[in-house]
């Protein structure tokens, strides 16, 4: 058995390889080799079984050495997974090595064997689980293109028309009949004389020069916004109720053997008998379905419930002892011992 400190973890796979590969991650985390024990190896192979298993018998001190003598539902369970051919691992820890052990266990699938999930054998005593989840949303920025502009340029031609005025000589030479007495200076002109004219015209002269007319300038204006994300985000939200106890549950039930002896003692009856009808009526007070009411108010629907519960026992007979059950819880009742 381990040690006060030790916590026992069981774990079934569905071979022997998959819970030595688990095996050999444990021991990679630090597990001691002697604190691992192997049970339902395939034929062929050798089982590795606690000390205890050992010297008190196979596989039954294997499971004596971790349930003791106790028969409970956990035992039975593990008991058939051995019979369907799985493998068991068992693993003690101290308590601060159960999440990296239960960790390194659920990487190589192991199976699950209980009939309700999220159980893991603890210390002997099963323990069940219910994770709690809680999601943060966290917002972050990232960059997205939302489009942008794009500017081309190019030289184009296209034809221009100008209108302009334009002077043009031309000489003229004109012959006209005199009739006159010539003169000196007439007869000096009888000389050679040339007279020349020059005949002068415009013409359109083009010259072209290139003028910065207008800028197209590109760039980008830059903005910041305050926007506001909303989400929903979900969590996981436990709420703890009590519940009635069970019969065989360990708990005093000296107030009910009180009252059986002052109430039923010569009556022949033992008080095993009417310990149903005690508890029966500690439940059903403790049920939230009759929180605030008095017995007498609910009187009918218990009588029911009892014949169903109980086909073999009689309400009137055991009436006063449900009743009994019923004020401990509301605090009415009262036991003495005559």
């Amino acid at each position: 058995m381990p040690s006060r400190n030790e916590i026992t973890i069981i774990a079934a796979f569905r071979s022997t390889a998959d819970a030595q590969a688990a095996a050999t991650d444990l021991q990679a985390a630090g597990i001691s080799r002697d604190d691992i024990y192997i049970e339902g190896s395939a034929p062929g192979e050798k089982s590795q079984r606690s000390k205890a298993a050992s010297s008190e018998g196979g596989i039954t001190g294997w499971f004596k050495s971790i349930f003791g003598d106790e028969e409970d539902v956990d035992r039975s369970e593990y008991e058939q997974a051995i019979t369907k051919g799985y493998t068991l691992l068992r693993v003690d820890v101290d308590e601060e090595e159960i999440a990296t052990v239960e960790d390194i266990l659920n990487r190589h699938s192991p199976v699950e064997v209980h009939a309700q999930e999220g159980s893991t054998r603890t210390g002997g005593e099963q323990q069940r689980a219910i994770p709690v989840v809680k999601e943060d949303i966290q917002v972050g920025k990232r960059q997205v293109l939302r489009g942008g502009v794009r500017v081309y340029s190019r030289v184009i031609e296209e034809p221009v028309e100008e209108s302009v005025r334009l002077r043009e000589e031309r000489a003229r030479v004109e012959r006209r009949p005199v009739n006159r007495v010539a003169t000196e200076a007439d007869l000096a002109g009888g000389r050679e004389q040339v007279i020349e004219v020059q005949e002068f015209a415009e013409e359109p002269v083009v010259a072209k020069q290139a003028r910065v007319v207008e800028e197209v300038r590109v760039g980008k204006d830059v903005s910041e916004r305050t926007e506001t994300v909303r989400d929903t985000v979900r969590h996981t939200e436990v709420n703890v109720e009590q519940t009635p106890g069970k019969p065989g549950a360990a708990s005093d039930d000296s107030d009910f053997r009180a009252d059986f002896q002052r109430r039923y003692s010569t009556s022949g009856a033992s008080y095993d008998t009417y310990l149903p009808a005690y508890r029966y009526g500690y439940d059903m007070a403790s049920d939230p379905r009759y929180k605030g009411r008095s017995f007498d108010d609910i009187e009918s629907d218990l009588r029911t419930d009892y014949g169903r519960r109980y086909p073999n026992s009689t309400w009137e007979k055991m009436k006063d002892a449900i009743r009994y059950g019923w004020n401990k819880v509301t605090g009415k009742a009262k036991a003495t011992v005559s």
